[in-house]
């Protein structure tokens, strides 16, 4: 069932070094009423830490993983006694481009190391797959390496059983929405940590720490907010009649003709999602209307709801970068060489600092975006040498050139970033530090 979730109190910005664990009742709502929603809009540049894939004789990326962690502050965060969750993406069964169990362990040992008690977490799918339920999802994240023996933790899909145990949290700032659905055990954790494979994607142009936390923390009804405002459908040729979907629809929106198929009036529908719960048929699901823009800026309110009024920390790991995202059931080749691990407590920072990392990076020959560009020293496919992707062109140097775009043209990513800078989640101006 769904609840209204109180304000909590806003989390110290970055630079101050303060990150502290949010108060609680009272003095949450009415510190919670104080912050201005302004972080990440100042002069100063959030910082973004980075370590490359090179590791010398004796030392992993797994030791320069939690160097990196170690440099860019988390232990700043008073980790003692605190639930953790460590959101992060467990791969749709068939997908090999998520990031290996590996990683995830090495952020819940440094957790524990600082006193917290870490979880692995994701809410479930709209969509059908491996992942829509929680029995389907823990299955797949088990299959994918994901256990408690590999990790050191558990796992808890946050929105429970059928994708309907959500809290509905109000978005400080929010301009399109007002408030978020979003997966209870993920708003009952003390700290938020992301932990994100920094891909491509098909509708919002890439997936980073923005998507991982928004859409991803999402229950299944706050997932159809973000795609489409709510409005699912049937398939009649899917529907077998037996009405359970009505029997858990309290706006009495669904009704049945003649042939017993079920219909649902998109007027007295609220997009709980329910009903896409409770069919086991998969008659019900939700039509993919909204464009990228629009799903980029709901997606990037869900995550302010999210993060508001808690210590959090983000990390994100740029190998294997996939054209798609990893919900697929497949994955594509890389189509850029790996590049390297990145930390920071703003996730629009460092989802900024992985977009120029990428866009900066050779494209691999032979990759989906290899075969689109061509010879990448060379003009884009259109005419007149005008590149298709809307960049300044390709003139052999690489950064001219927006990856991401020219491989999901009608996507623009950018609106992630203005969007998430407009409304105070963090900043778009960085300052990169390398950890060797």
């Amino acid at each position: 069932m769904s609840e209204t979730a109180k304000p909590r109190k806003a989390h110290a910005s970055p630079a101050s070094g303060k990150n502290e664990r949010p108060a609680r009742g009272r003095r949450a709502a009415k510190d919670g009423a104080k912050d201005t929603g302004k972080k990440g809009t100042g002069t100063e540049p959030s910082k973004v830490y980075f370590t490359d894939m090179r590791c010398r004789i004796g030392t992993s990326l797994l030791d320069k993983m939690d160097k990196l962690m170690l440099a860019a502050g988390m232990e700043r965060i008073s980790f003692q006694n605190a639930f953790v969750a460590i959101k992060i993406h467990f791969g749709e069964p068939g997908n090999l481009a998520f990031l290996r169990p590996n990683f995830a362990k090495s952020v819940a040992d440094r957790v524990k190391k600082l006193g917290g008690m870490p979880f692995l977490t994701d809410a479930n799918t709209l969509y059908v797959g491996r992942r829509n339920n929680a029995l389907l999802h823990m299955d797949a994240a088990y299959e994918n390496g994901f256990t408690p023996f590999s990790t050191g933790c558990h796992v808890v899909i946050a929105d429970g059983l059928k994708g309907a145990d959500e809290v509905e949290v109000p978005i400080e700032g929010g301009v399109h929405l007002k408030t978020a659905k979003i997966g209870r055990a993920i708003m009952d954790a003390d700290i938020f940590i992301s932990l994100n494979h920094f891909k491509g994607h098909e509708l919002t142009g890439f997936g980073g720490a923005i998507k991982n936390i928004g859409m991803g923390s999402g229950s299944r009804a706050g997932k159809m907010i973000m795609h489409n405002n709510g409005k699912p459908r049937v398939a009649h040729d899917k529907c077998v009649g037996c009405s359970t979907c009505a029997r858990y629809c309290n706006q009495d929106a669904i009704s049945f003709n003649e042939e017993k198929k079920a219909s649902i009036n998109h007027e007295l529908c609220v997009g709980c999602g329910r009903c896409i719960a409770t069919c086991n048929f998969d008659a019900i699901d939700t039509p993919w209307e909204g464009s990228s823009d629009d799903v980029n800026i709901r997606m990037v309110e869900y995550a302010k709801a999210v993060l508001d009024g808690r210590p959090h920390f983000h990390i994100s790991v740029v190998n294997h970068v996939s054209p798609n995202c990893d919900c697929h059931g497949e994955n594509d080749a890389a189509i850029i060489p790996d590049i390297g691990i990145f930390a920071s407590f703003d996730p629009v920072a460092l989802d900024k600092a992985c977009i120029d990392a990428v866009n900066a990076a050779p494209v691999i020959p032979g990759s989906a975006l290899g075969d689109r560009i061509g010879d990448p020293f060379k003009s884009g496919p259109s005419d007149k040498g005008a590149s298709a992707c809307g960049c300044a062109g390709h003139s052999g140097h690489a950064g001219q050139h927006d990856h991401f775009r020219f491989i999901h043209p009608t996507t623009n990513w950018r609106s992630q970033i203005e969007h998430a800078e407009a409304i105070g989640l963090g900043s778009g101006t960085y300052e990169l530090v390398t950890i060797k």
